[in-house]
């Protein structure tokens, strides 16, 4: 679960972290207020979406002036300039795709003095299993682009969970960015606080870009992109409760409703599949074929019809999706199961693109003959293979 940059520097806030102050707000009328409560001269207004990349950001809309997603304003009056004219736009930028995401909500930040920029994240290191710091001189910028072009600038490094962050980590981080004397010491504290935030939270990501040092020689966080460890949610009901739904997708959302696993794509072919590693292998096979998945969907090993109904109607609510495959290897999962929860779905959504259904393991002959017997236009294939072949064949028929 993403929340926004504001959110997650209330939660760094609470483990120490120095961040800056802020003001959220939601409507123009409250930039002024915002703007007044905190020192100035200078103030940054940030637009406050599920994405990075916001200050080189575009803004679509003609009418709203500078382009760019994150503002420096020198008086009370740009604040409330700025406020105008970003809330409601369309912020498009390299993570939120062509489309872009509307701007609901600005962040009205003190400015600072900064002296130099650096880059620091940590994130779940899955070969080690353990938590991972990756540090870079390079603040400012895109991780990607230095990591592809200067790679030598980057350094990581995993803590081990029986020691936890150690002085040789904080000693690292300093050399890595090149900090000595009390920027040193600020560096060792400031890694143990975001470790011991990371944990206590079940964080999945923390980027901070850029970590700064001010013009009077400390440490501060500029940025705070966060995400949570969905898995883990039930433990941190005040994590939950910053989730927007505005910034997700509504099938996501209606997914999540019914305990699906859903990750909206941007193809042709609505793909309902039980099992992680099955869903992979679909979509591959898919693109081997020459066409592009339209969504990951694994409706589980205990999935039942009203279930399996729900899963139906979400791929056929994306207008994009020209052709469906309803891939099931049955185990815990009964094909019979699966047959009934389609044959239910096509009735109460109706079938205007092609749908193949490929069937195997457990009540398997008891799905194809519901299948057969439905009165349905259904494509049923014999294996993976031979399904992939048939919707990628429909679907460019049907084009």
């Amino acid at each position: 679960m993403n929340i926004h940059e504001y959110q997650g520097k209330a939660v760094l806030k609470q483990f120490g972290v120095p961040v800056s102050k802020g003001v959220a707000i939601t409507s123009a009328d409250q930039a002024e207020a915002a703007a007044r409560e905190l020192p100035g001269p200078l103030w940054v207004v940030k637009s406050q979406i599920h994405a990075g990349g916001r200050g080189k950001g575009q803004v679509k809309e003609a009418s709203a002036g500078d382009k760019g997603g994150v503002r420096l304003a020198k008086s009370v009056e740009e604040v409330k300039e700025f406020a105008k004219q970003m809330l409601g736009a369309t912020l498009v930028t390299a993570q939120t795709g062509p489309a872009g995401k509307q701007v609901n909500r600005l962040y009205i930040e003190d400015g600072s003095d900064i002296e130099s920029e650096f880059y620091l994240s940590a994130l779940v290191d899955r070969e080690t299993g353990r938590v991972a710091f990756v540090v870079s001189t390079e603040g400012g910028m895109d991780i990607e682009a230095v990591a592809h072009d200067t790679p030598e600038k980057i350094v990581t490094f995993a803590v081990d969970p029986a020691t936890g962050i150690m002085p040789h980590h904080g000693r690292a981080v300093a050399k890595s960015l090149g900090l000595t004397g009390e920027l040193a010491k600020e560096a060792n504290d400031l890694i143990a606080k975001l470790y011991t935030a990371f944990l206590a939270t079940d964080m999945a990501m923390l980027e901070i870009n850029p970590l700064i040092v001010t013009k009077d020689g400390h440490l501060k966080c500029l940025d705070a992109k966060v995400s949570f460890d969905s898995n883990a949610l039930y433990r941190h009901k005040d994590i939950v409760e910053l989730r927007d739904l505005t910034e997700e997708d509504q099938k996501e959302i209606d997914a999540s409703k019914y305990d699906l696993a859903y990750i909206a794509l941007e193809g042709t072919i609505g793909c309902m599949v039980n099992g992680a590693g099955l869903a992979m292998a679909t979509l591959d096979i898919i693109k081997l074929y020459g066409e592009e998945p339209a969504n990951f969907l694994d409706v589980g090993g205990g999935a039942n019809e009203e279930k399996v109904t729900a899963a139906f109607k979400i791929i056929t609510a994306d207008p994009n999706v020209k052709g469906i495959l309803v891939n099931i290897f049955g185990g815990i999962m009964k094909c019979d199961v699966i047959a009934n929860g389609v044959i239910a779905a096509v009735k109460t959504v109706g079938l205007k693109v092609p749908l193949v259904v490929r069937l195997e393991g457990t009540n398997v002959e008891q799905g194809k003959e519901i299948i057969r017997s439905s009165g349905l236009n259904v494509i049923p294939a014999d294996d993976l293979d031979d399904a992939a072949q048939k919707i990628v064949g429909a679907v460019k028929t049907a084009a």
